[in-house]
C-alpha cells in the first residue's frame, strides 16, 4: 500500500519541479519574446500604412458603437 502512494507523491514532486523549471525558463526569455512581439507589430503597422490600411486603433471596431 506504501509503494502507490509513494509513486503518487513522487510524480506529484517530479510536476512541481517541472513547473517551477519552466516558469524561471519562461521568466528568463520572456524580454526577448517582447522584443520580438514588438518588432513584429512594427513591421506590421509599416506594411498596413503601406497598403492603405486604417488609421484607427488595430482593437478599435468600426461599427459606430
Amino acid at each position: 500500500m506504501i509503494v502507490p502512494i509513494a509513486i503518487v507523491l513522487v510524480g506529484l514532486g517530479v510536476l512541481a519541479v517541472i513547473g517551477v523549471v519552466v516558469g524561471i525558463l519562461d521568466a528568463a526569455q520572456a524580454r526577448a519574446w517582447r522584443r520580438v512581439a514588438a518588432e513584429r507589430r512594427r513591421n506590421w503597422e509599416v506594411r498596413q500604412a503601406a497598403i492603405g490600411g486604417s488609421d484607427h486603433g488595430s482593437w478599435g471596431d468600426d461599427d459606430g458603437d
